[in-house]
């Protein structure tokens, strides 16, 4: 049976969103929605756009699922709030799981996860709510991915390490086993990080060194 989803967003993820539920899951999206003061236009990918004030009357929580589809923006605190918000309004929020990632934790995913193709989820990896997995990253057995995290492209997460919550992490970075990421810290693309970081430390990759703390996470993003 197909289920009915709207999803949160109109932007560029939600675009994907729509082609990677519409093609590969067992949802049909019917309708996107924002917040009243974003919405530029009544209609996005050929479904209508609805004032996420008004979502609950349209298409009820016992009726239909949502997905937020956001970036990392803010540290990833607008996709946090907005999941908040969906919770307080009583919808289920869904994940979605590529069918050409490979995934062996037995399920232990969250809430309003994105996880895109070519992933490796090892055994024994927990990955909390509201995570995404841009494409073609390895994330190690026994690690732990935090809620409210977006880890870029071709990132290798060795084996148990913990990402904090509202983690960052850029493309090509890598993670040594058995480290901890501080809450809300930036690896920025190409970092190598050897050890553990503090929370809301900014790494940015260099060619001469590679893990050079630079400032504060929160002023970044």
């Amino acid at each position: 049976m197909t289920k009915k989803l709207v999803v949160f967003g109109s932007g560029d993820i939600a675009q994907l969103a729509h082609y990677y539920f519409t093609n590969d899951s067992e949802y049909e999206i019917v309708a996107f929605t924002v917040d009243a003061d974003y919405i530029d236009a009544e209609i996005f990918c050929g479904l209508p756009v609805v004032a996420f004030e008004e979502l609950e009357k349209i298409y009820p929580p016992k009726d239909y699922a949502l997905f937020i589809a956001l970036s990392y923006a803010k540290m990833n605190l607008i996709r946090r709030q907005k999941f908040d918000e969906a919770i307080d309004k009583g919808y289920e929020l869904v994940s979605y799981i590529s069918s050409h990632a490979t995934v062996l934790n037995d399920g232990k995913i969250g809430k309003n996860c994105f996880i895109l193709e070519d992933n490796t989820i090892q055994p024994f990896v927990t990955i909390k709510d509201n995570v995404t997995l841009w494409s073609g990253n390895h994330i190690g057995h026994h690690s732990t991915i935090e809620s409210h995290c977006f880890l870029a492209s071709q990132i290798v997460v060795s084996g148990g390490v913990t990402i904090g919550e509202q983690c960052f992490i850029g493309v090509n970075a890598t993670l040594r086993d058995h480290i901890k990421v501080g809450d809300r810290s930036i690896l920025g693309a190409g970092t190598l990080l050897l050890s553990n970081s503090e929370p809301e430390s900014v790494y940015k990759g260099t060619r001469t060194n590679p893990s050079t703390v630079k400032s504060s996470a929160m002023k970044k993003i």
